[in-house]
């Protein structure tokens, strides 16, 4: 089967039944650094717009238009960290050695709930480790984290895709610092070999959305992975370095 809009792009090829051939968890078949490779793109309001959960709505509702199945929900966490001073503050940042990093992210992600992952932006470093490692973390007291960030939403199947769509905000808040959503494409795992489906599936799903005429739209901005040494094989530390990236722009929309 195909998903396919009248006078819009070449159609994307899907299978005939998801439910039916989709194991319960993909990745289980694959080497385990490997995962299916994934967009993330994050909304992008037009000047002088607020956000809303109105948005969000209707970015679901694209979903099921294009055939979609709800598949339950998702959570992925971030956590803002700052290095401690000397007189214990995380706010400080003129008496840190050079040598210190001025922040760290600490990414939680909700297809691997076991592993954590922590990326250093200036030194383009991402680190996987055990999830207890944000408690070593606050034992250590090197440290301290400063803003907890929930990108949550609902999860759709749709032929060899999933798409998850959510919204960004504080732990504890319902707050909304912004509306992201994941596009994974099950059968690769190449970038590179990937990027024209993704490219195919990402101009109908603008088509789509085009047609509720809402104020703003969902950008794609790529992230570097060969900056922080990872190769062409999508795996979660790609996934963690993109929640870094949209993480950036996401704040920038609310500075602007």
């Amino acid at each position: 089967s195909h998903i396919a809009q009248p006078g819009g792009p070449h159609p994307v090829k899907t299978r005939e039944s998801r439910h039916r051939r989709r194991p319960s968890s993909p990745a289980l078949h694959r080497p385990a650094a490997m995962a299916p490779a994934k967009w993330l793109m994050h909304w992008h309001p037009n000047p002088g717009v607020t956000l809303n959960t109105q948005i969000l709505s209707e970015a679901c509702g694209c979903a099921e238009s294009l055939g979609g199945t709800k598949d339950g929900r998702w959570k992925t966490s971030i956590i803002f960290y700052r290095p401690m001073t000397r007189d214990g503050a995380g706010g400080a940042q003129q008496n840190l050695p050079p040598d210190v990093p001025r922040e760290l992210l600490g990414v939680a992600l909700h297809e691997r709930p076991g592993l954590y992952f922590s990326i250093l932006r200036n030194q383009r470093l991402v680190l996987q480790a055990d999830a207890a490692f944000s408690q070593v973390m606050e034992k250590l007291q090197s440290f301290k984290a400063r803003v907890n960030l929930n990108f949550e939403g609902f999860q759709y199947q749709l032929g060899d895709f999933c798409l998850r769509i959510g919204k960004c905000v504080p732990n504890n808040t319902e707050t909304l610092r912004g509306i992201m959503m994941e596009v994974e494409y099950y059968p690769l795992s190449s970038i590179e070999k990937s990027r024209a489906i993704m490219v195919d599936f990402f101009d109908i799903w603008q088509e789509t959305l085009a047609k509720k005429s809402l104020p703003g739209r969902f950008i794609h901005v790529e992230s570097n992975f060969a900056e922080y040494g990872l190769s062409d094989h999508y795996s979660f530390q790609h996934t963690a370095v993109q929640y870094a990236t949209c993480l950036q722009q996401l704040m920038a929309a609310v500075r602007a």
